[in-house]
């Protein structure tokens, strides 16, 4: 990942003029017992699966991807971003394996078939929508615990 002194002007501008979100409202849960947890993944990384449609730039919609699927394409538009690491080891944005070997291990319960990927340059307040229409399939697949990879 590059530093922010160190992006292109028109991408350090972009980012600089971001501003935080405030929640009026943070909710809270107690954590469940490691065997009761049922793990997803929420990425950045603008991934899908090859021959879907790829993100666009400030896209505010998601792709679903099943933890078998490793025929996979990166859309995001960042040119400083430096793709080798996920080019040579999917479980850099996406660790399936590592989750699977976690869930082996007893760490927590299972790992949900399905993850979803976000184009990571779009305004995360634009995007909700599609965050509750991921958030209401998580929960209908009793997903209870999110890993949040940013890229």
């Amino acid at each position: 990942m590059v530093k922010l002194a160190e992006m292109p002007a028109v991408g350090r501008k972009f980012i600089s003029e971001l501003e935080m979100p405030e929640f009026e409202q943070q909710a809270w849960v107690d954590a469940l017992p490691p065997a009761q947890r049922r793990v997803s993944i929420v990425s950045t990384a603008a991934v899908s699966r090859r021959g879907e449609k790829p993100f666009s730039w400030l896209a505010k919609d998601y792709r679903a991807i099943n933890k078998n699927d490793r025929d996979l394409v990166m859309t995001h538009v960042a040119v400083e971003y430096d793709r080798t690491a996920w080019q040579q080891d999917l479980n850099t944005i996406l660790p399936f394996e590592r989750l699977e070997e976690m869930a082996s291990a007893g760490e927590f319960g299972s790992v949900a078939d399905e993850h979803y990927a976000f184009m990571g340059a779009a305004d995360p307040r634009d995007m909700e929508k599609s965050a509750l229409e991921v958030a209401a399939r998580m929960k209908q697949d009793n997903v209870n615990t999110v890993f949040l990879i940013p890229v």
